[in-house]
């Protein structure tokens, strides 16, 4: 039945989708008689603590939420913030006649629909309705041709779900302990991390290495034109022979590998001389080899290549460049964002070779339409390639879009339509020139060039490069018309010097790419990992580079030498094999997670032992690995000699650095800056750090009192105290407490004097009275400098003012009328562009707390390692989108008490008029129980909202860690 008004005649029918986005979209493709409603992404989850737990389960059930000793059974909860949704769902289910479950087309997608099957309980019959674009067409195909549900993939998604729960609760409680509280480990998150340290790790290896080359200019003596230039730029190739070592000869420690051996290492010196006794030698062209190049287009876009070529052309981190799809998809405009797959349907086939002959002409379009590989491995379900939707694709001008998401589309527009266009053509010559120096050596040089002789899908799409230095395929570089045996005269040699560069730090896409590469995890979870290890500190960004915090060290250190397994990148792939095998029904759950866990089973050799160092069986015993935690030493695996006796250590409060033991003469100590990449510790600086003053800076004696005067660097900044004597009580109804006063923005501790320090504890200071005798008193709070009177506050422009206002100058602020609300708004310190979830503009700005981003509606604070200078528009998109995935700030239980205050009084006059004079003690006892009683309601209603976890953005999926 097609859903038109005839729909409603033939009864009511609710369709379930994920987002309230998607059920927007297509309640306007649907018939009046069908209801749409969003499920918020998932209701139903594993508990994210014991409270969550029914009290019917306890022991390691409760803990883990999964029951290990019965088939490994999950423990599912109607998540807090979802209870009213379901609510909602059930009642509109009750006056349905048919349920439509609509959720996407994935593992994760499939898992949603299952579990409202199994808390909505449907007696109406239900259908498994699909999709891969939000069209009229498509929605109106899928209502008409719905399936059952595939419970092979609700298996596939509920195993990965359960591992990633074992892994995350046995192994972060081990990093608690061991390293820092309320870290976490991931089957992917804590390789991922690994990656981006060993690649510091090399970074800081590295050793820098100078090569030295020539390069030469020669004119051919014509006059040179646009096709055919009058000399060649040609760089040394060969001397005697021998190839003069380049860039690609280094290895990643900076020096020459070993594999280099033949190759001609030159230096200064050596190559300052060739170029002199090359200084008068006549050349002649010795070979041109001329090659026909052609350049095939780049496949449609997967969910891994949008996020790379996303980040290399717009600058978006993956987690942004998700968001911005999960919009234009949600809203109509492409299909599917999270697939695996290159294919296009013969609908998007037809589509992008219609444009192509609309927009560049037939001689761009391909005989026949191109197909691209189907899928990659470990891949998920089989989605088309991400696309423009509908079977004619609106050009970006057509959409109406705007900022970021315009920007998105228009890139996927133009892979789509170039990948079924015709190659570029045209000729790449390699040309090499040779003479011979006074000394007797030969020399050669060497060129190379490329014409572009048609542009085919170039015209529409050329894909970025990772390095920035790297040459597009549309550049063309055209070489003289020259043919061998041709004289060149040499119009100038010189020789260039050359240093190797450290192994660059992975970026978002090129971490995508690697985890890619490696086999590692799920392409469509990445974006949450990269987030989720930005998020807990272990890697933080400057500019688009991912930097490993220190505390990333410790945690891959701690993991490498004692879960050697569980971080080791072929045994991750390897899991990711044995789950897809799951999945495709080759397999079974149950007795993998048995081996997995316990370290059972056919072929498992020993468990925790073999699991931890990398040898035997890939699946070992996790539960014992994690129970003999003896052998793990605390201190040394969060330690990293430095040089010259200084070891960085990575400790509870953040990284810092010390030469000797501590209590023993001559120990160093000094905090690390957090935001520090690893590899610039060198021991110059840490000798920097050491040699900073630390400790109490004592500035002298108080006259008036004799009490000695320091200065300090506390938890909330710099200070200045005074030391009691010895023996003065500090608790107790005679407790003195020493005067203490916060630095001024302007003094530091090295230049804070004794001066300074007693005129900073003179206050508050008393400025005078007001005609009613009202004192005022100037103060420096935490908000900055302010003057009160009785509970009358007026905030001061600069700390100065706390000296040398006076009583005149304080009765005319307090005479002006108090401003209400906050003061004129600062102007932003940077802008970043458009948001691509509110398309609103955000900006960078300075706030009570510190730098922060914000569109006007969301405010997220710069975290550590971000700064105003160097954050990217990206980067601040995803700080708020962070802030929005935590909702609004939680009320507190006093202020939910106090709203319910007029309840319990309207209750206790109820109860009071119900009862007689002559039952009056009575009357009290029962009203304070109702009191009581409300008083518990109030208290764990606020209790139930302190757990309420809002996360009701539109990608509101709880996906497995992967």
């Amino acid at each position: 039945m097609s859903p038109t008004s005839e729909t409603a005649q033939g009864g009511r029918r609710l369709v379930i989708v994920e987002s309230p986005a998607k059920a927007k979209t297509i309640k306007g493709y649907l018939g009046p008689g069908y209801v749409v409603e969003a499920s918020v992404g998932h209701i139903r989850d594993l508990p994210n603590g014991a409270a969550e737990v029914p009290e019917k389960y306890t022991g390691e059930v409760r803990r883990l939420g999964v029951d290990v000793e019965h088939d490994f059974q999950p423990i599912y909860v109607v998540n807090a913030d979802k209870k009213a949704q379901v609510r909602k769902l059930k009642e509109q289910l009750a006056e349905s006649d048919e349920l439509f479950l609509a959720t996407d087309e994935d593992r994760e997608g499939e898992a949603i629909a299952w579990h409202l099957l199994e808390v909505l309980k449907p007696k109406v019959p239900v259908h498994r309705m699909v999709f891969h674009e939000i069209t009229k067409d498509a929605i109106q195909a899928a209502v008409a041709n719905p399936r059952e549900l595939n419970k092979r993939m609700v298996d596939a998604q509920e195993t990965r779900r359960i591992l990633d729960r074992l892994y995350g609760y046995e192994v972060s409680p081990v990093l608690w302990k061991k390293v820092m509280p309320r870290l976490s480990a991931g089957r992917v998150q804590s390789v991922a991390t690994r990656l981006v340290v060993e690649r510091e790790r090399e970074r800081i290896a590295f050793r820098s290495a100078s090569y030295w080359d020539l390069t030469g200019t020669f004119a051919t003596g014509r006059t040179g034109d646009a096709s055919d230039p009058s000399n060649i730029v040609a760089r040394l190739a060969t001397v005697d022979g021998r190839r003069v070592a380049q860039g690609r000869d280094f290895g990643p420690d900076g020096q020459l590998k070993a594999s280099s051996g033949q190759v001609l290492h030159l230096d200064e010196a050596n190559a300052r001389a060739l170029a002199a006794a090359l200084a008068d030698t006549s050349f002649a062209v010795r070979s041109v080899e001329s090659k026909p190049y052609r350049r095939s287009p780049y496949a449609p876009f997967r969910t891994t290549t949008l996020q790379q070529e996303a980040s290399r052309k717009l600058g978006f981190g993956a987690k942004a460049t998700m968001q911005i799809a999960q919009k234009l998809y949600e809203n109509g405009f492409i299909t599917y964002m999270r697939t695996d797959s290159t294919i296009l349907s013969d609908t998007a086939v037809t589509a992008a070779r219609a444009q192509v002959t609309q927009l560049y002409g037939a001689d761009y379009l391909p005989d026949s339409p191109r197909v691209y590989a189907g899928k990659v491995k470990n891949a998920q379900e089989a989605h088309e390639a991400i696309r423009p939707s509908g079977d004619r694709f609106r050009t970006p001008a057509e959409t109406g879009l705007t900022g970021d998401q315009f920007k998105l589309y228009e890139l996927i527009w133009k892979r789509t339509v170039a990948s079924q266009m015709k190659d570029a053509v045209g000729n790449s010559v390699t040309v090499k020139i040779g003479g011979r120096a006074s000394d007797g050596r030969d020399a050669e040089f060497s060129a190379s060039g490329k014409t572009i002789t048609f542009h085919g899908f170039m015209k529409a799409y050329v894909e970025g490069a990772d390095d920035p230095n790297a040459e597009l395929d549309d550049r063309e570089r055209r070489l003289p018309q020259v043919a061998q045996g041709d004289a060149l005269s040499a119009e100038e040699i010189t020789a260039d010097g050359h240093a190797t560069k450290p192994p660059a730090r992975y970026t978002e896409a090129s971490l995508v790419k690697e985890l890619e590469e490696r086999e590692i995890g799920r392409p469509s979870t990445y974006a949450s990992i990269i987030g989720t290890i930005l998020d807990r500190g272990y890697v933080f960004k400057k500019g688009t580079a991912l930097v490993p915090s220190f505390l990333s060290f410790a945690v891959v250190n701690l993991l490498e030498k004692h879960f050697g397994r569980l971080v080791d990148y072929d045994f991750t792939a390897k899991m990711e094999d044995d789950l897809d095998r799951i999945a495709r029904g080759e397999a079974q759950a149950v007795p993998w997670l048995k081996r997995f866990y316990f370290g059972e089973g056919d072929g498992a050799t020993g468990g925790a032992a073999e699991a931890g160092n990398g040898d035997g069986d890939h699946l070992g015993g996790l539960k014992e690995l994690v129970t003999d935690l003896g052998a793990i030493d605390a201190r040394e695996i969060s330690s990293f000699p430095v040089g010259n006796g200084i070891v960085l250590r990575v400790g509870r409060y953040g990284p810092y650095i010390e030469r000797g033991e501590k209590d023993a003469e001559g120990h160093q100590r000094a905090d690390v800056p957090e935001d520090l990449a690893p590899d610039e510790l060198s021991v110059e600086l840490a000798e920097e750090l050491l040699a900073k003053p630390s400790g109490d800076f004592e500035l002298g004696t108080d006259p008036a009192t004799g009490h000695q005067i320091v200065a300090k660097d506390g938890r909330y900044g710099p200070y200045v105290t005074e030391v009691l004597p010895e023996g003065t009580p500090k608790t107790g109804k005679n407790a003195v407490k020493p005067r203490t006063a916060s630095l001024f923005k302007s003094m530091t501790l090295d230049t804070v004097t004794l001066e300074d320090a007693l005129r900073l504890m003179s206050l508050p200071r008393v400025v005078g009275t007001d005609a009613e005798g009202v004192e005022i008193t100037a103060q420096n709070g935490r908000y900055g400098p302010y003057l009160k009177k009785g509970t009358d506050s007026r905030s001061l422009e600069n700390e100065e003012q706390l000296f040398n206002i006076t009583l005149e100058e304080a009765l005319a602020i307090y005479a002006q009328p108090k401003q209400r609300g906050r003061a004129a708004a600062k102007p932003p310190l940077k802008e970043l562009g458009t948001d691509p979830v509110s398309e609103r503009p955000v900006v960078v700005k300075d706030g009570r707390f510190g730098p922060y981003v914000t569109d006007g509606e969301t405010n997220a604070t710069l975290r550590t390692g971000d700064s105003v200078e160097e954050i990217t528009p990206e980067r601040g998109y995803e700080l708020l989108a962070e802030k929005r995935a935590k909702g609004p700030a939680k009320k507190t239980a006093k202020k939910t008490a106090a709203k319910k205050a007029p309840a319990k009084k309207t209750t206790a006059k109820k109860t009071a008029a119900k009862k007689t004079a002559a039952k009056k003690t009575t009357t009290a006892k029962s009203a304070a129980a109702t009191k009581t009683a409300a008083k518990k309601t109030t208290t764990a209603k606020s209790a139930a909202a302190k757990k309420t976890t809002a996360k009701k953005t539109t990608a509101s999926r709880t996906t497995s860690d992967d």
